[in-house]
């Protein structure tokens, strides 16, 4: 079997494929969030690495197999999250800093201020947003005393979550990442697809603390022993979360996109081989072609989506699970005229403005816990609505369906009110775990346990949820949400240009 690791950023998940690509074996644990300031958010990287070693055995525990038969690994994960360890004991130097985290906002403003803003864009196809890998590790090499000298020295490693996975799989022997999450980072050059020194230079990143760079689909290393794994099992692939959910949902070719709702939401678009620079608030990525090579990609993140429902259950306590939040918006005609930002760490794609946090409008005496709910639900629907306009006006087309994955995406309220927000079909595949299917896809390739993805594809099957509302509602709607938005941009600027004392 296929052994899929998908760390994201509220848990990790093991996923064991059989030869006919069924699942046999699943298990998912969460950890422990950290938000020591506001907008401010971490993660334990030892926390990460134990939960990886339980789940996997879990699901060979449910899949009653031996490690043994386990052919190839393949590994995807949350992004930009930073991790700093040591060369030598693999102890991490800080907890991870997720690709949630604002703290580094004020240095991207001023390297804004600097002019280097269209510098980064035109290399790396990113904004200077604190979203991004490079200033996270620029603040920590600031902030730990000596970190920078140690870092100069060659005994300082970085890592996203793939690479800090893969060292400790094989027992500290390989350093890598693969096109895909090295893109996130506002270090790689886009173009050449290999680290930028005048990149490096601007944010002073010493090329040494940086992993190498290879194909999503590439025998990286093999097992050291790893809780209970043997050793000598190859991994062969590593791709980026987003893009391993584009090739799990078979969206190989350009022209072809999908939206992922997780703990954000994420619709990435395959340009293929022909990169051309991106507009309207959307990224320049990589993604991979049917073999698991670069290709080019437009993104465009809203950085709160499932968040938002997990929020409504931890931080308000107005749901006891996020499958409540499909019954009471089934069971409410409408939200009485609320509208919900959850802009809790800035709001990302088309918009890209760190200052905003979040907002709710129309509230009224009558508003109550079940308009609050479903407010919340749709406002998920709204920001990725925002994200496909801008995609469709850069290519010039709006696409006749839409394809989805994620936790979120098996919310049937939500997929209907999706489609009615685009006017288009939304089609739900049967795998939701989509990302993690993309990174058994690029192992298995990889390794030859499969010969090619037709076979494997053509068993894939599709809930399709076709739009009802009317063009005149879907406007009036649309509309609402975008004074609102506009409102709470304002708001934003204001408080930025607020002078501090």
């Amino acid at each position: 079997m296929i052994l899929a690791i998908d760390q994201g950023t509220t848990g990790t998940r093991a996923l064991l494929y059989d030869h006919r690509g069924q699942l046999r074996g699943s298990a998912y644990q969460e950890f422990h969030q950290y938000y020591p300031s506001p907008g401010w958010v971490e993660h334990d990287p030892s926390e990460i690495l134990n939960s990886t070693v339980q789940v996997i055995r879990r699901a060979l525990s449910q899949a009653r197999l031996p490690s043994q038969k386990i052919v190839a690994i393949g590994i995807t994960n949350q992004r930009e999250t930073t991790v700093l360890w040591e060369r030598k004991t693999a102890r991490p130097l800080a907890r991870a800093i997720v690709w949630q985290d604002r703290r580094t906002a004020p240095f991207c403003e001023r390297l804004k201020r600097e002019g280097w803003e269209s510098f980064f864009r035109e290399r790396t196809g990113l904004v200077l947003d604190p979203y991004f890998s490079g200033t996270k590790i620029r603040w920590l090499l600031d902030t730990i005393s000596g970190l920078g000298r140690r870092a100069l020295r060659g005994e300082i490693l970085f890592g996203t979550i793939d690479t800090w996975l893969l060292w400790n799989l094989t027992g500290g022997k390989v350093h890598a990442t693969d096109a895909t999450n090295a893109s996130r980072t506002l270090l790689l050059n886009l173009k050449k697809i290999t680290w930028d020194s005048p990149l490096l230079k601007v944010l002073k990143i010493p090329s040494a603390i940086l992993p190498e760079v290879h194909p999503s689909s590439f025998l990286f290393g093999k097992t050291s022993t790893f809780g209970p794994l043997k050793s000598g099992i190859p991994i062969a692939a590593l791709v980026g979360d987003q893009q391993g959910a584009l090739y799990g949902q078979g969206c190989y070719r350009s022209g072809e996109m999908k939206n992922t709702y997780g703990t954000g939401c994420f619709l990435v678009l395959n340009q293929g081989k022909h990169y051309r620079s991106p507009s309207q608030g959307l990224l320049g990525t990589l993604a991979c072609d049917v073999d698991g090579k670069p290709a080019y990609a437009l993104e465009g993140a809203v950085f709160i989506a499932g968040a938002v429902l997990q929020w409504l259950r931890d931080g308000l306590g107005l749901i006891r699970k996020a499958s409540d939040s499909e019954k009471i918006a089934r069971h409410l005609r409408d939200t009485g005229g609320v509208i919900m930002i959850p802009a809790f760490t800035g709001l990302g794609a088309p918009y890209w403005n760190p200052n905003a946090r979040g907002a709710v409008f129309g509230l009224t005496r009558g508003t109550g816990r079940e308009h609050l709910v479903k407010a919340a639900l749709e406002s998920i629907a709204y920001q990725s609505a925002d994200v496909f306009e801008a995609m469709a006006r850069v290519v010039g087309r709006r696409p006749s369906f839409l394809k989805v994955d994620g936790g979120a995406a098996a919310n049937n309220y939500l997929m209907q009110f999706q489609a009615d927000l685009l006017g288009i079909p939304v089609l739900r595949s049967d795998r939701t775990e989509s990302t993690a299917w993309g990174a058994a896809k690029l192992a298995g390739i990889q390794c030859g346990f499969w010969r090619g993805v037709g076979v494997i594809d053509r068993m894939r099957r599709y809930r399709k949820f076709s739009p009802r509302m009317s063009p005149r509602e879907r406007k009036e709607r649309l509309g609402a949400w975008r004074e609102a938005v506009r409102k709470l941009l304002g708001h934003s600027r204001r408080i930025a240009e607020l002078p501090i004392h």
